[in-house]
This record gives C-alpha cells, structure tokens and sequence, in this order.
C-alpha cells in the first residue's frame, strides 16, 4: 500500500507528499529520536507527536516512508517546506499515536 493510498483510506491529514508513491510496510511509535534512527524500519510509517525541525532529518535517515504526526500536532511551515525539499511525507491525525498504529495494522492486512 502506498502512503497516499494509506492516507486516504485511513483519513489522515497529508500535510506534505512529495512521494505519495512510496510503498508502506508497517508502522513505529516513538518520540526519541536516537531511539528512533537506531529501531524504525526502512518503509515504516513512523508515529510521533514531535514536530521539529529534527524529524525531517531522523526520517531521511531512518529511510521511513513517512511520518504520521498523531494527536492533530502541529507543523510548522519552516518544517514542511524542508520536508518538502526532503521528499519527507508528512501526515497528521486526531488518533492517539496506539490508535492509528492499529488503523495502519489492519489496513496493512
């Protein structure tokens, strides 16, 4: 399933999509970064409530296929812009970061 895919059938926010067409292959939760360089999985969508400028640069390394902003956070225009650059996809939700990693589950399925 594609991000754009997943985020339409799943009703996430696309807040930036500069690669809609990159394939999903399941999903991590986690606020600290280092934590999350080391353990994402190269296609994860990755679930945060972190929306600094560092996020963009953990999901270019950590190779995610996108990051799901939970909790309706906010994105600051600097951040999208650079995400933008970056080939970041970055989606938002209302749904605590538990509930949409099983929304993301079932629908992987």
């Amino acid at each position: 399933m594609t991000v754009e895919t997943l985020a339409k059938s799943l009703g996430f926010e696309a807040l930036c999509m500069p690669d809609g067409d990159r394939e999903v292959s399941g999903a991590y939760i986690g606020d600290l970064l280092s934590w999350v360089m080391g353990r994402a999985g190269q296609d994860n969508v990755w679930i945060t409530i972190i929306s600094n400028i560092n996020i963009v640069a953990v999901a270019t390394l950590s190779d995610v296929a996108c990051i799901l902003l939970a909790e309706n956070v906010t994105l600051d225009d600097e951040v999208r812009s650079v995400a933008e650059q970056r080939k970041v996809n970055v989606l938002r939700t209302p749904l605590s970061a538990y509930d949409a990693a099983i929304l993301i589950s079932k629908a992987l399925c």
